[in-house]
């Protein structure tokens, strides 16, 4: 999430570029002023806070000088009594109203990267780069889909599915909501609940490797010499797909449970720009040993996952259909995860005392490196080219869950 002094010009914040960010996701402006509004309104609540815990100061000094005078002081401790229940009521409605508070900042997205094209349309996303074996021909429209390919090679079968042969992975609420977005608690994820009346046990099944790799430093202060740290997450992965009804429906492209292989880093902001070009030079290097045409496009502002400043996606050239499909998505998400999650780096000392300047947080950046999907008792490397020889007809046969 943004940093909540962001909002406030008066601690040297700038609400106007989090609206021009807001904007260019084509997401409401609106919701930087509600923020602010609420600010003023926890700001006030906890002012309220501090007063009556004032009083309460002052009353227990009466109090320490009548015993000390060995005077009668129960009418001050009665009112002391009387203050700390008022305390305590506005206590909680502080800690409501900065609930409510950071509900809020979660939902305003990253800023967007002055690179990122401006739209609300995908139709619009810049093709960055785009590569081909020699000898491709993209006008030549081949004769078979990918899952017709997968069906006469008994890859696939639509009717009995596959039987999942890997166990889940789980988080909890609380860390799920730092890393994932919140329209994907009930699009994308799978609630798992004990039942009873203990809903703080309830788990999330993860929809990529990126969510428990993210939560893995959390509450970490960690030093420059550790950094940048780099993790290749390999997981079972869960989706439910919700939004994507009728959408690549067909063969195995898009399911409910898949193995992905996911770079993931933590490191410097300054170096984080560097890694997000490295991290989609590897996935390319991938695909091109593989034979198979891609492009790489730099998806819209309006198209972008709140958490991403930039998002590139690698598509690779599907030839039954004729067109471009997203293999890999490569993500720098800046300081949005790991200020929720409170990751951050460099030497602690001033950085916990007023005024002595803001926490630095670690930058954090994921892309997919591979996907495969359990069948049959043994994984299915589905970044590859399936090919019928007999009738000499090939076909991209992938997975995009990425």
């Amino acid at each position: 999430m943004l940093d909540l002094e962001d909002f406030i010009e008066e601690r040297g914040g700038n609400p106007q570029k989090i609206k021009e960010s807001q904007r260019r996701r084509g997401a409401s402006e609106e919701l930087v002023d509600e923020i602010i509004a609420l600010w003023q309104d926890s700001r006030a609540a906890q002012y309220e806070v501090d007063q009556t815990g004032s009083e309460i100061n002052s009353l227990q000094k009466q109090i320490g000088q009548r015993k000390k005078s060995k005077e009668d002081a129960d009418d001050l401790l009665q009112q002391k009594n009387e203050l700390q229940i008022q305390k305590k009521a506005k206590e909680e409605v502080a800690a409501l109203k900065r609930e409510t508070l950071q509900r809020k900042i979660r939902l305003v997205g990253n800023y967007v990267h002055h690179s990122v094209p401006v739209s609300t349309d995908e139709a619009n996303n810049e093709i960055v780069r785009s590569w081909a074996p020699e000898g491709f021909d993209p006008s030549k429209k081949q004769p078979l889909s990918h899952h017709e390919v997968l069906w006469r090679i008994d890859g696939y079968d639509p009717v009995r599915g596959y039987s999942p042969n890997q166990p889940p992975f789980f988080l909890d609420r609380d860390q799920m909501a730092k890393t994932a977005q919140l329209s994907q608690f009930d699009e994308e994820l799978y609630h798992v609940s004990e039942g009873g009346t203990n809903p703080g046990s309830d788990k999330y099944l993860i929809a990529t490797s990126e969510q428990p790799l993210s939560c893995l430093h959390s509450n970490e202060w960690l030093q420059l010499s550790q950094l940048p740290i780099k993790y290749a997450g390999y997981s079972t992965c869960f989706r439910k797909e919700a939004g994507s009804h009728g959408r690549d429906a067909w063969g195995i492209f898009r399911v409910h449970q898949f193995e992905k292989i996911e770079q993931f880093i933590l490191c410097k902001p300054d170096d984080s720009w560097q890694h997000f070009d490295e991290m989609i030079a590897v996935s390319e290097e991938f695909y091109k040993s593989l034979g198979l045409p891609y492009r790489v496009v730099s998806i819209v502002s309006g198209a972008l996952n709140n958490a991403a400043a930039k998002k590139y996606d690698l598509e690779a050239y599907f030839p039954f259909q004729a067109e471009y499909k997203e293999l890999v998505s490569c993500s720098n998400c800046e300081t949005y995860q790991t200020r929720d999650l409170e990751i951050r780096f460099g030497t602690k000392k001033g950085k916990t005392i007023v005024g002595s300047g803001k926490k630095e947080y670690v930058h954090a950046l994921n892309a997919v490196s591979l996907l495969l999907i359990p069948m049959c008792g043994f994984g299915l490397i589905l970044t590859d080219i399936v090919r019928d020889r007999e009738d000499s007809v090939w076909s991209t046969g992938v997975f995009s869950n990425g």
